[in-house]
């Protein structure tokens, strides 16, 4: 029997939803990034019908739809075997990582709030984390 399908014991599984969880948390915020350059697109008063064509025929929203697709196939993956209690919390860093590519990629301004409410999120998530 090879290693690949052997049964993880419960601390490897416990790892590797976390490491899936983690994983989403950055497919999410690049598709967070490819969705806001892609509304750019849109045009000033866009209807419910153009918005819904501009998710398949622009680029960037499409691939940023398909990202939030395969983000919540690897949450679906990781609760399977994970606590919720644990992993949700990990999810929070989604906010952190668009905070970080929204002033690398939009310029937009790190400001000490911004600052602050990182360094909250990642303590909390600290906190939280423990057993």
């Amino acid at each position: 029997m090879s290693t690949s399908t052997l049964p993880l014991n419960d601390s490897a599984q416990q790892r590797r939803s976390f490491l899936l969880v983690v994983c989403c948390t950055l497919i999410g915020a690049a598709a967070q990034v490819l969705i806001k350059k892609g509304a750019g697109a849109l045009g000033a008063n866009p209807t419910m019908l153009q918005t819904a064509l501009a998710m398949v025929l622009t680029p960037a929203l499409f691939a940023g739809y398909s990202l939030y697709g395969i983000s919540t196939i690897l949450l679906v993956l990781a609760l399977r075997h994970g606590q919720l209690s644990l992993l949700y919390p990990v999810f929070a860093m989604t906010y952190v990582w668009v905070t970080i590519l929204s002033v690398a990629v939009f310029h937009e301004s790190m400001n000490p709030y911004k600052l602050a409410g990182i360094v909250t999120i990642v303590a909390g998530i600290a906190v939280l984390g423990r057993e």
